[in-house]
C-alpha cells in the first residue's frame, strides 16, 4: 500500500456529493491510498481511498471522497472564476 499527502485548494464553497453537503472555500490536505498492481516490467497503481481533512476549530473530520467526485469539484471551482473568455474574472 502506497499513501500520498497532497492538498486541494478551493476558492469557492463547493460540495463533493449530496450526501455531505456545501464546504467552505479554504486549502484542505488530501490523503490518497494506493494499492500496487504488479506487471512483469513495471508497477501500476490503483487507488482504494481518498480521504479529505476539513479542519474546524473544534475538531478535524475525516471524509472519504470518491475520485470521481472530488476531480468534478475542483473543475467546477476552476470553472466559477472562469468569463466568456475562459480567463480568470476579477
Amino acid at each position: 500500500m502506497l499513501r500520498r499527502r497532497t492538498g486541494v485548494t478551493f476558492r469557492h464553497p463547493f460540495t463533493l456529493s449530496p450526501d455531505i453537503g456545501e464546504l467552505p472555500p479554504g486549502s484542505y490536505d488530501v490523503e490518497i491510498d494506493q494499492e500496487g498492481i504488479q506487471a512483469s516490467d513495471r508497477t501500476a497503481y490503483r487507488r482504494v481511498a481518498i480521504n479529505i481533512y476539513v479542519e474546524t476549530t473544534r475538531s478535524t473530520r475525516t471524509i472519504v471522497v470518491n475520485p470521481a467526485d472530488l476531480q468534478s469539484a475542483l473543475e467546477r471551482d476552476l470553472s466559477t472564476g472562469l468569463g466568456e473568455t475562459g480567463s480568470p474574472t476579477n
